[in-house]
């Protein structure tokens, strides 16, 4: 979906210019394209079709409502658009619909009830681009939890906008400066967290939020704020409120209740579907809630890695098995991963760096080929307590708390001098979960939070996924604290809750969701997550901490939850997540193809980066001195997608 309001930017050809700006998204939706124009509002709309729901053209888009006064493009799904339409009728009377899609009954429900209204009662993910004919006003709306992207901005007279920043490059001269500062955080985080963007001028809508333009906004070159369409901190404080005070198998039996029912909805589609299965908690939980509500095998997918203690593979299997699916995995290789790469650096139109974009992208090209939706787990960690953060940094931090300032940063610089070598050996005799290379990493993000002066700085450390990222740049440039934006209101919940709220409001929308939705978009793959549902999302808030990341156990209730439908010893494993052994394979089968990236002339290329910096990491790197597998792929990506914008 993109478009434009005022005809400034179109150089006195608004068809043209539109088509060329959805030309640059049509992977999003290469089923078919729509265009509306209406020249005296100077409002141009596109919308690309990845069609789920009513194949026909009566889902085509953009579409006018039956009264003539609401044009609506948008990307995304309505989960529970047949009771929006039945109770529509129920409230309005008979309706003459054109088909049975979702858009239609979005649109007409707009119509007929407001805006406000309809988003308070929708269960979906959306990216709207919605315009009043009568009041000439566009108004631009993104989901509750941010899994479909939208970016908007000023350029050269016209506001515009986008599922993509993409869709913009294919204006004339289109080259808004760099945002220094969201460069930095990129740095920092491994992503841009919102509502910057890599350009200067140009925002992400956050989510759960919408705003209004007119023309006089344009001409003004100022822009309203946007504004909550939902408040997640005021649901989760009042959930807090009313705790649920029953049993664990009460707990179990409604929380196993509301995901089957949020299940069950996410496989609504006239296409065919699957999931992914990574073999943890979230994935097999949702594929099981799958299969219990399925006439047939599910399909699933899963992705290995031909490297010890990277290779969840297996697992999944063994999930696949006991739950009866149609199972496909693939098991990677640093060649086939080097061969991606190329590919992956396109996919994203930001600097963006989380690693496991290799294997979702992977991952959902090889689903595509098979089914036109998948469901994930996404959103269970950030809202059920699973991220090992919850419980472990409080407890971290409570045994250093005391200390002075400068003991801490003593002990911090003491960790780091440990040679990583070490600490990956007596790590992975420790456990399975710092095998492989993972202890050094753990062990210098600890040295580097518990350096912190409080437990915010601590907090914002543990998020932060490189050490002293200004050092790369050759500006000085300020950074952001992630940690810093709590909402005040969230001020008495304990360190966890609080990690909780900051992580679906940054890390969720702006890492999580950005890599799956870019990933399988990019091959045209819808993917949908029954965990981020508003109505689960309370109930969740209302547990208590034992249920979620308490006593030292991560989503308690969802593994409670799991046990009834998959045997223990394949839910009670550590936690792995969906990483790739990034530091190895620099030093291996990726060592060319990073030596060409970081060699001084690449470095230097754009003016912005330290080459004497990152030269001497990459050394160090090479010999196992120091491990800077994080850093180096921040540096990789941002150099891969540099030239992607002069290519």
């Amino acid at each position: 979906m993109t478009g434009f309001l005022g005809f400034g930017a179109a150089q006195g050809d608004p068809r043209g210019t539109l088509k060329a700006m959805a030309d640059r998204i049509a992977h999003r939706g290469p089923d078919a394209e729509g265009f509306w124009v209406d020249e005296d509002a100077q409002v141009a709309l596109a919308h690309l079709r990845l069609s789920i729901i009513d194949l026909s053209p009566a889902g085509a888009q953009p579409m006018h409502s039956h009264d003539g006064r609401w044009t609506l493009a948008y990307n995304g799904e309505i989960y529970n658009y047949t009771d929006l339409r039945a109770d529509l009728e129920a409230r309005h009377g008979p309706i003459a619909w054109r088909g049975h899609s979702d858009s239609e009954v979005l649109l007409e429900a707009f119509a007929r009830d407001g805006i406000q209204p309809v988003l308070d009662r929708v269960d979906g993910m959306f990216a709207i681009a919605l315009f009043d004919r009568q009041e000439r006003k566009l108004t631009l709306i993104r989901d509750a939890f941010g899994e479909k992207p939208l970016v908007y901005g000023l350029w050269n007279g016209s506001l515009l906008f986008a599922s993509e920043l993409k869709a913009m490059q294919a204006l004339p001269g289109f080259r808004p400066e760099m945002d220094l500062g969201a460069l930095g955080d990129f740095f920092k985080y491994s992503y841009i967290p919102g509502p910057k963007t890599i350009w200067r001028g140009f925002a992400k809508l956050p989510p759960a939020h919408r705003v209004t333009l007119s023309l006089d906004d344009v001409a003004q070159g100022t822009l309203p704020e946007p504004e909550a369409w939902w408040d997640p901190v005021a649901d989760a404080l009042a959930a807090r409120g009313r705790m649920f005070d029953g049993s664990v198998e009460e707990a179990r039996a409604a929380g196993d209740a509301l995901l089957l029912a949020s299940t069950g909805r996410r496989m609504m589609a006239d296409v065919p579907l699957g999931a992914f299965l990574s073999g943890g908690i979230d994935s097999s939980m949702t594929v099981a809630l799958m299969q219990a509500q399925a006439s047939r095998p599910v399909r699933t997918f899963s992705i290995g890695m031909a490297e010890e203690g990277f290779d969840e593979s297996p697992a999944a299997a063994a999930v696949a098995r006991h739950l009866g699916t149609d199972h496909t995995e693939l098991v990677l290789t640093p060649a086939e991963v080097q061969d991606a790469v190329p590919q992956i650096s396109g996919v994203h139109d930001e600097p963006f760096a989380d690693s496991s974009q290799v294997p979702t992208f992977l991952v959902s090209r090889m689903a595509r080929a098979h089914v036109t939706v998948a469901l994930s787990g996404d959103g269970g960690d950030e809202i059920f307590g699973g991220y090992n953060r919850y419980f472990t940094g409080p407890k971290a931090w409570r045994r250093v708390a005391w200390m002075p300032a400068t003991m801490r940063k003593a002990l911090g610089g003491a960790l780091s001098a440990v040679p990583p070598g070490l600490v990956d050996t007596l790590g992975g005799k420790l456990s399975r979960e710092l095998a492989a290379g993972r202890a050094s990493e753990k062990v210098r993000k600890l040295a580097r939070a518990i350096s912190t002066n409080d437990e915010t700085a601590f907090h914002d450390r543990l998020l932060a996924t490189a050490d002293a990222p200004q050092s790369l740049l050759t500006r000085d440039i300020a950074l952001s604290c992630l940690a810093a934006r709590q909402d005040a209101r969230a001020a008495e919940l304990d360190f966890a809750h609080r990690a909780m709220l900051v992580d679906t409001a940054n890390y969720m929308p702006d890492d999580v969701l950005v890599k799956v939705d870019r990933a399988a978009m990019a091959v045209a793959l819808e993917t949908r997550t029954p965990y981020l549902e508003r109505e689960l999302y309370r109930f969740a808030w209302s547990l208590p901490a034992e249920l979620r990341a308490g006593g030292g156990v991560g989503k308690r209730l969802l593994r409670e939850m799991l046990y009834a439908r998959v045997p223990r010893e394949l839910v009670d494993r550590p936690k792995a997540g969906f990483a790739i052994p990034v530091g190895r394979w620099l030093r291996s089968g990726l060592r060319d193809w990073a030596e060409s990236e970081l060699s001084r002339d690449s470095l230097g290329s754009s003016g912005l980066l330290d080459v004497a910096a990152i030269r001497r990491r990459w050394d160090e790197h090479l010999t196992g001195q120091r491990d800077h597998e994080t850093l180096l792929w921040n540096v990789l990506m941002f150099q891969a997608w540099q030239r992607g914008q002069h290519g």
